[in-house]
């Protein structure tokens, strides 16, 4: 008698059937409507568009924050993450869930919470300030480098000492700031399952053959946390590019210095020149497919890799 294993959701037909029109009422289907409205929009009107000044400003200053903001979640992350499962100290139950707090908070709230402490009279931005401790370490740092004689690391010291402030508020440092803040909780979540999965007796093995503590996680380690890695930075990055709510408080959204694609997009709408506003979308939709492209095959690298390996 052949026995048959009950599934708990429906059938293979039911379900595929529920996915595919799930997908298309709420992913494929607006986003078909984006490239049908930008459709009838000749070569020479797109080309107008994105050779704005304030348009290119924005994608620059986008991506450029967004990566840097990824890149020091990827670094900052991938301690936390490890401190968090390697570790027992009180309080670590507390930092754990406080990981969570940037997915819990309207963007609002985080960017208003940012601007407020990081403007001139906030209890951090304020060490920024002509004479805030942050300013006179900056200066401290750009004498040493004047005083070396050497002309490069000269020119940055003249730089730095030119600087009387070095503010946060309504600057890109701001703007990129507000995206790590969004962006860390997507690294460290994505790490901890894969430290948790490692094995120690893969740690303990390496340290009998007289491997030091640093090229146990570099050679060992590392190599199968790399997939791991690789996603949450794509995830971090890939939340960076759309994020509107927290820059717009903490960047202030000026033109050709702070405004990020996101604002640029809303702001020709608001205008009504929804032509512009879906080009703008649509360039910013294809350029970030084919990074997150990129970064995707890079991941199925790391994990033939790290199956060779293993």
């Amino acid at each position: 008698m052949r026995i048959v294993q009950r599934s708990v959701l429906p059938g293979f037909n039911i379900t595929m059937g529920f996915t595919i029109t799930y997908l298309c009422l709420i992913v494929l289907i607006p986003l078909s409507g984006l490239f049908v409205v930008t459709s009838g929009t000749s070569f020479g009107e797109i080309k107008e568009i994105m050779s704005n000044l304030l348009v290119k400003r924005a994608f620059i200053l986008t991506f450029r924050s967004s990566l840097i903001a990824a890149v020091v979640n990827a670094f900052f992350g991938l301690v936390v993450a490890w401190s968090l499962v390697r570790y027992r100290f009180i309080g670590r139950r507390f930092i754990d869930a406080m990981v969570d707090l940037p997915f819990a908070l309207p963007t609002a709230v985080s960017g208003i919470a940012l601007a407020r402490i990081y403007s001139d009279s906030g209890w951090l931005g304020r060490g920024f300030t002509e004479n805030g401790c942050v300013t006179r370490l900056f200066h401290s740092f750009g004498s040493a480098l004047s005083a070396t004689g050497l002309p490069y690391m000269a020119d940055w010291g003249e730089k730095i000492l030119a600087c009387s402030t070095f503010p946060i508020r309504n600057t890109e440092f701001g703007v990129t700031l507000a995206l790590i803040f969004i962006g860390l909780p997507f690294v460290i979540r994505t790490l901890q399952p894969a430290i948790e999965e490692i094995d120690r007796e893969t740690e303990e093995a390496s340290a009998s053959l007289g491997a030091s503590r640093w090229q146990t996680f570099w050679r060992v380690l590392f190599p199968s946390l790399l997939p791991a890695h690789i996603s949450g930075f794509a995830m971090a990055f890939a939340r960076a590019l759309g994020e509107y709510g927290t820059v717009i408080f903490i960047g202030g959204s000026l033109p050709g210095k702070t405004q990020t694609i996101s604002y640029v997009i809303y702001e020709k709408a608001e205008e009504n020149n929804l032509v512009a506003a879906s080009v703008v979308a649509v360039v910013t939709l294809i350029l970030s497919f084919v990074i997150l492209l990129l970064i995707n095959l890079v991941q199925v690298w790391a994990n033939k890799r790290c199956v060779k390996a293993d």
